[in-house]
């Protein structure tokens, strides 16, 4: 079977037990601020298992894109490295919301195993929760007994674990219970891949592997700790695909499936190497293979390469593949050549790939030819680090030092230690993870957000937005906490899809409820503010809510207009352009869209023009409720990573746009009034970002502006239109006064300069000239230097400035005496900044220093023929 054939042939097996087969999330969550990655099938269905969303079907299925990197799931340094682990993998899963359990469960996963794809019964083997003491938790004899009695198993292969193995938790607190964890045996001989003092399922053997985990939730761990009985009980299974697939194929390796072979036989063309070579070729093939999954799945929902959050994830992984790249003799960008094999193999059921791979490909690109130089640096950097070391005959390359080459150059530690070994060296990996975890703890600041739940009677359902249609309405309350209002209907918009949430009052004749923002928490709208008057209400109190309508409408201006915007950018720059993402606020909007140039002025008034043209012809906005592949049919616009339900919004500008859209929007575009760009930068690589304003936004920009021409030409002395003339003639007299005054520098300096080496003094055989300069800048002191050489034929001179309070110093030696006398004028200059409170060093001819003050200056200078005459001294002797 091919891995297209087995990924349906699970879905199919699921449809037929009456399943709901559901497409995966992206791999970028959009509503979980704890998760940098979609990490394990269960994330997308997180809120209902957390009561703060309704389930749609009680039985689901699905194949979850997932990546592992970062956090409690990093599989990063064992990837490459042995046959099975990933940074990037398919979990296909099965799921029971309320309806079937344990038996079910079982009997399935059997039936699918050794039935429909015929799996030897007698290599499989069943763990089940052996329970714990200290949690009062029996043994699950029911699901052992269960293993037994519905299936043909051995019974000798159910075995009993502990919670580190057999039971399931989704974090500290929330819904978790036991699991029974399918493995197999793939024969004595993998016990060569193993350690051979682990032998036997769950010891880490590469000859028993686990294939599939059946979870159980019954249970709910309150903040406190404790278990509770759940009132319905749930199924959430996952089978790493991967695994199954080299299983299936009878394969030894997952990399040998046909999920990887297309991958790596391009590497083989690309690098004329072969992993059959074995050792770190064989892990770099491996690497390879593996990242550009992670990277293409990553990059086509949305993320991007930077130097945070997920971001960084990315970069890191890149540049880990890049690093092995080199191992296999590749120099130039090589690996975005392999999203298109990937996309061959994974482009059918995920069109993602396909549909966006030209656009992967550019950042990839963009992010190797970035690194190719910052590598190249690095070394040099290392070069000097490790030539310090062995210098001063240590052996040990501290974890500061890889630590600054990780975060600045990007190498991954294994790069630096590879490195590190090839002189003789260890890294001090431990301080290393020091300062990875301090930089881990400034990353995830951003992330520290808690998974917010609401405690609201669930038969009571969730909010019912009525905002697309009323700004005011009569309503109940439907719970109420400290700072927060759930209502049964609410015409206040939830943040989601880059707007802002709404702002107003909930009023009646008790109370008065200012409305500061408002999200969405699960299936309710919560409203989050303060009260001015009275005290909370209570359930079922009829309320007033009304939102800030001006805000509103102004808000409104500006998602209309991204729309407008997106459209406008794709027809002039071209289809490659996507929204990366968007900020609707009401007084200004941003919008970040995929292209690998800044945008040329001509080019942004062309996109300005379309869309104020748009707005002139008052185009109808409307909107209406389809099914999502409808939607798709009929040319919406669906966006980069959003996970869209079965049924979808679509809105359109008559005639011009349509994207799938949940905010809210003007009715016509001429109630947006105009539209001007404030500005276009570069956000990532790959990633620019337009801010505009509209409305009253652009009279008041417009008038600021105005007001600022009117007295920028009060103080220049001239009407309003001939100010840039006025400017332009200010400058190019800057320009000839600046030559000026820099050749009465340099004639001053040259004066100066001679003045110093008139009172040289003789040592031996050549003159020591030492002397403080008036300068403006370090440069000016260094070419003061330069003359001073080119000038005393053979000697040493010392020339200091001060330079806003602080003491800076240059040494020159000339070549002669670095070669007679091995004097050093790095050496030199740190002697005398350490007299004056301070450090430097340089090459043997030059070197600067300096000192945060001046005090010491004239001390330090009069000890310069002291340290010369030392170091002949020393040289004599």
């Amino acid at each position: 079977m091919t891995s297209q054939e087995i990924r349906n042939s699970f879905l199919d097996f699921f449809r037929s037990k009456n399943h709901h087969i559901v497409p995966s999330a992206p791999v970028v969550p959009q509503s979980d601020p704890t998760l940098l990655f979609t990490n394990a099938g269960m994330n997308q269905f997180k809120d209902i298992f957390l009561g703060n969303r309704k389930r749609t079907h009680p039985r689901i299925a699905d194949s979850q894109k997932c990546i592992r990197v970062s956090g409690k799931h990093n599989d990063l340094e064992e990837v490459g490295r042995d046959t099975y682990h990933h940074t990037f993998f398919e979990m296909l899963g099965n799921w029971s919301f309320g309806d079937y359990f344990k038996a079910e469960a079982i009997a399935w996963a059997w039936e699918l195993l050794v039935n429909v794809w015929k799996l030897p019964k007698e290599r499989l083997y069943a763990t089940v929760f052996g329970g714990d003491e200290t949690e009062a938790l029996d043994r699950d004899e029911e699901t052992a007994l269960m293993w037994q009695r519905m299936t043909e198993i051995d019974p000798s292969h159910i075995l009993y674990f502990g919670k580190k193995d057999n039971f399931w938790e989704m974090g500290e607190s929330g819904p978790c219970g036991p699991c029974s964890e399918i493995h197999i045996d793939l024969g004595p001989e993998y016990e060569s891949f193993a350690d051979p003092r682990k032998s036997g399922v769950n010891t880490g053997s590469a000859r028993y592997i686990e294939l599939w985990n059946l979870v159980f939730i019954q249970y709910n761990r309150d903040a406190a700790g404790k278990l509770h009985l759940l009132p319905a009980k749930h199924v959430d299974t996952g089978a790493g695909f991967e695994r199954l697939v080299a299983v299936l194929q009878n394969k030894g390796s997952n990399y040998a499936t046909d999920l990887f072979a297309p991958i790596q036989e391009a590497i083989a063309d690309f690098t004329k190497r072969n992993a059959s070579e074995g050792g770190e070729v064989q892990v770099g093939f491996n690497v390879l293979s593996d990242h550009i999954r992670a990277l293409s799945f990553a990059i086509a929902d949305g993320a991007i390469p930077g130097n945070e959050g997920r971001g960084y994830v990315l970069r890191r992984l890149l540049r880990r593949a890049a690093r092995f790249g080199r191992v296999l003799g590749m120099q130039k960008p090589f690996i975005y050549r392999l999203v298109s094999p990937l996309s061959i193999v994974m482009g059918g059921a995920y069109p993602e790939i396909s549909q966006r791979r030209d656009y992967i490909e550019r950042v990839i690109r963009a992010e190797e030819e970035s690194f190719n130089q910052t590598l190249d640096r690095g070394i040099d950097i290392f070069e000097s680090q490790a030539a310090k070391i062995l210098a001063r005959g240590e052996t040990v390359f501290p974890g500061k030092d890889a630590f600054l080459l990780h975060d600045t150059y990007g190498f991954p530690l294994d790069l630096t230690q590879l490195m590190a070994q090839e002189k003789g060296l260890q890294v001090d990996a431990s301080s290393f993870q020091v300062e990875m975890e301090k930089q881990r703890k400034r990353s995830t600041g951003s992330r520290e957000a808690v998974y917010q739940t609401v405690d609201v009677d669930e038969s009571l359902g969730g909010s019912e937005f009525v905002g697309y249609i009323a700004d005011e309405i009569e309503t109940q309350v439907v719970a109420a906490e400290d700072k927060r209002l759930i209502l049964r209907e609410t015409p206040f918009y939830a943040e989601g899809g880059g707007q802002v949430g709404d702002r107003g009052w909930i009023e009646n004749d008790h109370i008065r409820f200012q409305v500061e923002d408002t999200k969405q928490i699960g299936e309710h709208i919560v409203h989050f503010g303060r009260l001015q008057e009275g005290s909370l209400p209570d359930t079922g109190d009829p309320v007033r809510a009304r939102i800030d309508t001006a805000r509103r409408r102004a808000t409104e201006r500006n998602h209309t207009v991204t729309h407008l915007l997106h459209k406008a950018l794709r027809q002039v720059l071209g289809e490659h352009v996507h929204q990366a993402g968007s900020l609707v606020h009401p007084d200004y909007m941003r919008f970040d869209f995929t292209h690998y140039e800044k945008v040329v002025e001509t080019d942004l008034r062309r996109i300005e023009r379309i869309v104020n043209e748009r707005i002139l012809e008052n185009r109808k906005v409307s909107w209406q409720m389809l099914p999502f592949k409808e939607a798709v049919q009929k040319g919406a616009m669906a966006l980069f990573g959003e996970k869209y339900g079965d049924t979808v919004r679509m809105v359109q500008v008559a005639d011009f746009s349509s994207e799938l859209c949940g905010g809210t929007h003007v009715r016509a575009t001429g109630e947006i009034g105009e539209f001007i760009i404030i500005s276009e930068s570069a956000v990532a690589a790959g990633i620019r970002r337009i801010e505009a304003i509209t409305g009253l936004g652009v009279y008041e920009y417009l008038r600021s502006r105005e007001e600022t021409l009117r007295l920028a030409g009060q103080v220049l002395g001239c009407a309003v239109d001939e100010v840039p003339q006025r400017i332009q003639s200010l400058l190019e007299e800057r320009k000839e006064l600046d030559v000026e005054v820099r050749n009465l520098r340099q004639q001053s300096a040259r004066e100066q300069v001679a003045e110093i080496l008139d009172q040289a003094v003789e040592i031996a055989d050549f003159r020591v000239a030492v002397g403080r300069l008036e300068t403006r800048t370090m440069e000016d002191l260094k070419n003061a230097g330069d003359r001073l050489r080119e000038t005393m034929g053979s000697g040493v001179g010392v020339l200091a400035t001060e330079i806003e309070g602080k003491a800076n110093l240059v040494c020159m030696v000339t070549r002669d005496l670095v070669e007679r006398y091995s004097l050093h004028a790095g050496e030199i200059v740190k002697q005398i900044a350490r007299l004056a409170g301070g450090g430097g060093g340089g090459s043997p001819h030059m070197a600067t220093a300096g000192a945060k003050s001046s005090e010491k200056l004239s001390e330090a200078l009069s000890q310069v023929e002291k340290i010369v005459k030392s170091a002949i001294e020393q040289v004599k002797g």
